[in-house]
């Protein structure tokens, strides 16, 4: 195969490798077909179609679980997007690095199917040099990966449809869209999946006094849309230790800004990535079978730590004579002073055009339109677990506590809207206590992505028990036709 694969990287132009491989992906799949029929029966509720599962988000996270479920032939599953097609996702939207922070060798949406690969379609786009050349990922290339992973699949994604609501409905899910012109689609369903991407369990955090003192235009944080061509000349402050603030800092220095000032709590810039550690098979699949105490030291400590720049992204903002970081330097206040931000820190005032705020999310189910409903009945980790002394986090004990395949548990057992929560699967960034890094993050996908689906077809075929049991007792079909011999 990789023979196969080199011989396609040379001579060939782009579209003919690319054409290449879908056609190798696509017997791939058919060479591992089996079994070869879908087995969920096909329900309707007064003459409305039901789904088996719908998936909220087309990113990588829901696209890689609805391929999963299309291999366990589970295929009455649709998946629903508020972006248009291409823009699912931050790669193209507010991601503003300049490559992925995963190695290249990153694997996750392919399932094993080694064609299916980032590798393989890079090299097909690019050839097997290219390749070996390449350090990490652009960004633009991993979006362009994902959608051409979709269409190689024919995945069936509806764009353009905000999920607004859900109820529970004699035992279904009832689904609420709005399309972009504000329309209404209903949809039921038996199994609902929130792939939502970081910010799926609650909403971006902006300080309160920022947004109670400073003009709407002259602040963003790092998820918005903003126009750095319009910063040019300016002086920007940036708050946050992550990555993107860095990120953010850095586009806004090769667009033109006249200054950047990077400004951090802590008191040391982060420099130990959690996330390389977790880079292992054994916590990446395994991690959600240990006990609570444990879990919860992991991600203490994980949390604590955060994520920090990678060395290119902090080269990527020192290369320019105008960037600076203050450490120890967490912001206290704003106000306007004429046409300036005036910025509070423990060192004294700071003076800027605009800022840029990466401080995060915040974890809060009641802050998102589509959870809000039933928020206040699903468990937390505060009301499952309590930590040892000393060992407290706000952080954690506010993210949901899920059950083994992903879903929501009721903070009590008797809530009616128990069984409701029992068929909604958090495969948000909000999981990871829970269950380690998942559809959200690319680096732990493959194991992620094989956990939930096992959990819906399992849960499936268990409430369908019954059912099956007559169809095995209703199954007729003789494998015995003849007693003779075809030539007596």
């Amino acid at each position: 195969m990789a023979a196969d694969r080199d011989n396609r990287s040379t001579g060939e132009t782009p579209e003919e490798r690319l054409a290449a491989l879908d056609s190798q992906v696509r017997r791939d799949l058919a060479v591992i077909d089996y079994p070869r029929h879908d087995w969920t029966p096909r329900l309707t509720r007064d003459g409305e179609p039901v789904l088996d599962v719908a998936i909220i988000g087309a990113g990588q996270g829901g696209l890689a679980a609805a391929f999963a479920l299309k291999r366990g032939n589970i295929s009455n599953v649709r998946i629903f997007d508020r972006a248009s097609r291409g823009g699912e996702g931050p790669w193209i939207t507010f991601a503003r690095m300049i490559t992925l922070r995963t190695p290249k060798y990153v694997t996750g949406p392919d399932l094993g199917i080694p064609d299916l690969t980032p590798r393989a379609w890079y090299e097909a786009r690019y050839g097997a040099e290219a390749w070996e050349r390449l350090d990490k990922i652009p960004r633009g290339d991993w979006q362009a990966y994902l959608d051409w992973y979709r269409a190689v699949l024919d995945l069936p994604v509806e764009n353009d449809r905000t999920f607004t609501h859900v109820a529970w409905e004699d035992g279904l899910l009832r689904l609420t869209f709005l399309d972009a012109e504000g329309r209404e689609f209903r949809h039921l369903a038996r199994k609902l999946v929130l792939a939502t991407g970081i910010d799926g369990g609650g909403r971006w955090h902006v300080p309160d006094f920022i947004r109670e003192a400073l003009p709407r235009e002259r602040y963003a944080h790092t998820s918005e849309p903003i126009d750095f061509a319009a910063l040019r000349g300016k002086r920007i402050g940036v708050l946050g230790a992550g990555a993107s603030a860095f990120d953010n800092a850095a586009t806004a220095l090769e667009e033109g800004a006249a200054s950047v000032a990077l400004c951090l709590r802590r008191r040391v810039i982060p420099s130990v990535n959690p996330y390389r550690w977790m880079e292992n098979a054994g916590f990446l699949a395994h991690f959600s079978a240990l006990s609570d105490t444990l879990r919860w030291r992991f991600m203490r400590h994980i949390y604590e730590l955060n994520q920090p720049p990678p060395q290119d992204t902090f080269w990527r903002c020192r290369r320019h004579p105008t960037f600076s970081y203050h450490t120890g330097c967490g912001w206290t206040g704003a106000r306007m002073e004429g046409d300036d931000i005036v910025v509070q820190t423990p060192d004294g005032e700071m003076r800027f055009d605009f800022v840029i705020i990466g401080t995060g999310f915040a974890v809060d189910m009641a802050l998102r339109p589509e959870t809000a409903s039933f928020a206040g009945s699903v468990a937390l980790w505060r009301d499952r677990f309590t930590p040892p002394e000393g060992e407290d986090s706000a952080v954690l004990a506010a993210h949901p506590y899920l059950g083994e395949s992903y879903q929501f548990l009721p903070r009590d057992a008797a809530d009616p809207l128990a069984p409701m929560l029992a068929n909604i699967h958090n495969f948000t960034f909000s999981a990871t206590p829970s269950m380690g890094l998942s559809g959200a993050s690319i680096s732990g996908m493959r194991f992620g992505v094989e956990r939930l689906a096992r959990g819906l077809g399992r849960d499936l075929f268990v409430a369908d028990g019954a059912w099956h049991l007559e169809q095995l007792l209703n199954y007729v079909t003789p494998e015995l036709v003849s007693l003779d011999p075809p030539d007596a």
